[in-house]
């Protein structure tokens, strides 16, 4: 029993050397999320398929970053739509939307947003950065199409960045989809994904980390706050199923827009393409939006 105890005695200085490197390295890990979260996500963007051509453009936009694109021309009098792809993606993404949209008769503007794609940046930051490619991208089809309405769809990260816009973009008609009202909101609904409940406690280190990383308040990207100044028709899409981005959330950032406003909760959809999922109603949805807000007729000239 004696020596027994005498091994345990000798053991433990070894155990807890193991358990503190085990800590440390959970810790060192943990507050490596923050940066891996802002990394960029460049991307090649190949070269589109004969049936779609467009036009690559370079959009110049603030601090020397260059926004790269695809511009593909509508039909005069139909308005130019603006894509802006959700986090961690390209303008890939919106690539079946461009290619109905123009079907329709509307130009369309597909960009890689900063940090992503082929668009040069540092860090992602959550709409902050991004919301100045949105202003440039509209600055720039303004300029391209003076005769033209000028409308956005974004997605998530994509619709955030819409909204985030500081400049008034003075859009004729907004599309948000899966959009998050908050930050906080976004950030806890992943940690419950992936920790369950036990996410929740994780949440304050992990804004933390975000809000020391992006050297802003998180309280500046919240959407919700900022809804209100859009002015613009806007048309929210969410999902009935999307754990990323809820119903009620979708639902409290609708009444927080300005008139005129459409709400469109997908039965069945999660946090993914709405148009991949919906299809045809989705396409039926939106062309009956944009329509409404950017095709010139007759009878307005």
């Amino acid at each position: 029993m004696q020596f027994l105890n005498h091994a345990v005695l000798v053991m433990r200085p070894s155990i807890i050397i193991k358990l503190l490197l085990v800590i440390l390295v959970a810790l060192v890990l943990f507050f490596a999320i923050g940066t891996i979260l802002t990394s960029p996500a460049p991307t090649s963007v190949s070269a589109l398929s004969a049936d779609f051509p467009v036009e690559a453009v370079q959009i110049p936009g603030r601090d020397h970053v260059i926004v790269h694109g695809w511009l593909a021309p509508g039909k005069p009098g139909s308005g130019v739509v603006l894509l802006a792809h959700s986090m961690r993606s390209n303008r890939v993404e919106m690539l079946s939307r461009a290619r109905f949209l123009q079907d329709k008769g509307y130009g369309v503007l597909l960009i890689d947003l900063q940090g992503h794609g082929e668009t040069i940046g540092d860090k992602i930051t959550f709409g902050l950065k991004e919301a100045e490619n949105i202003e440039a991208s509209v600055y720039f089809l303004r300029q391209r199409f003076p005769r033209e309405r000028i409308g956005a769809i974004g997605t998530s990260l994509g619709a955030a960045a819409i909204v985030l816009a500081k400049k008034n973009l003075k859009l004729d008609a907004v599309i948000l989809e899966s959009l998050h009202p908050t930050l906080e909101e976004a950030v806890e609904n992943r940690l419950k994904l992936h920790f369950g409940d036990y996410g929740s406690v994780l949440l304050p280190l992990m804004l933390w980390q975000l809000s020391l990383n992006l050297d802003i308040a998180i309280t500046e990207l919240n959407p919700i706050a900022r809804i209100d100044q859009l002015n613009a028709p806007v048309l929210f899409i969410s999902g009935t199923h999307d754990a990323h981005t809820t119903q009620s959330e979708t639902e409290r950032l609708y009444a927080s827009a300005r008139h005129p406003k459409e709400l469109w909760i997908v039965p069945g959809a999660k946090h993914f393409n709405m148009h991949t999922y919906a299809g045809r109603e989705y396409e039926h949805r939106v062309d009956d939006f944009l329509s409404h807000y950017l095709k010139r007729y007759e009878e307005d000239d």
